[in-house]
């Protein structure tokens, strides 16, 4: 297969994301032409990716071999309604965004070749954990094709439509339910006399080590638990919970198709 051209409607953080990957892996493609209406983001983007093409409308990007819907899902049908007269049956259409479901999309514009992804912000480093489900017109070698070239940024893996919305809250967003406490943590470590660097390490380190003895000793998770007698925020926990099972199961029931 010919080097693919690539097409993003959406300049924002995930277009980003997957830029940085690319470029970090030197994955090279005949052209990359990006659609983002807000001038100061698609500035700040071409500035970190000057080899891209910025475009002036939705449809300069719909028309590449390869293109990434890098909207939030409540414009994502009105945005395949204004490409919809250029976007061919050849098209690959990959939507980055839950709730929009394949038969959706397929209602809205004639390519063949949809695709829906919810990727992670590891990508970033390639070490992404992206899920992936194809429209059932994609042919065995297009799907491997595409799944090489999304496996750049990270582990890809195909999975069934009706769990990517559970992907989305277990996996994508997993990362922010945690990364401001490690913050508060290196905060704390530097008030209690270790350097900005010392704390980094220290936490780093402690936390990889911690994931794998959640996860590869063998114990249960309450002997895990168990296995540290002070717990300094045990009676918040219940709270902390509560807030988990509320906001993330709220959420979901939102983005559901």
């Amino acid at each position: 297969m010919k080097t693919p051209t690539l097409g993003f409607i959406g300049g924002g953080r995930i277009t980003r994301i997957f830029l940085q990957a690319f470029k970090h892996k030197s994955v090279d493609f005949e052209s990359i032409v990006v659609f983002e209406p807000n001038s100061e983001t698609s500035d700040l983007l071409f500035k970190q990716f000057p080899e891209i093409k910025i475009a002036d409308s939705p449809a300069k990007p719909a028309v590449q071999d390869i293109v990434f819907l890098a909207v939030h899902p409540p414009v994502i049908m009105e945005t395949l309604e204004k490409v919809s007269g250029v976007v061919s049956e050849n098209t690959t259409v990959i939507s980055l965004a839950p709730k929009i479901s394949l038969d959706k999309m397929a209602s809205v514009i004639p390519s063949k070749k949809l695709v829906r992804m919810i990727p992670n912000a590891t990508s970033y480093i390639c070490k992404g954990y992206n899920p992936v489900t194809f429209s059932k017109s994609i042919l065995p070698e297009e799907k491997v094709y595409l799944l090489n070239l999304l496996k750049v940024l990270g582990k890809t893996f195909e999975v069934d439509e009706i769990k990517l919305e559970g992907y989305a809250i277990i996996s994508a967003m997993l990362p922010t339910y945690f990364w401001f406490q490690w913050k508060k943590m290196e905060d704390i470590a530097i008030q209690t006399g270790f350097t900005e660097k010392e704390s980094k390490r220290i936490i780093r380190a402690t936390l990889s080590r911690s994931l794998k003895l959640f996860y590869k000793s063998k114990l249960s998770s309450e002997e895990v638990i168990d296995l540290i007698p002070v717990k300094p925020i045990k009676e918040y926990e219940k709270e902390i919970e509560s807030i988990f099972q509320t906001n993330l199961l709220g959420l979901y029931d939102k983005i559901k198709p």
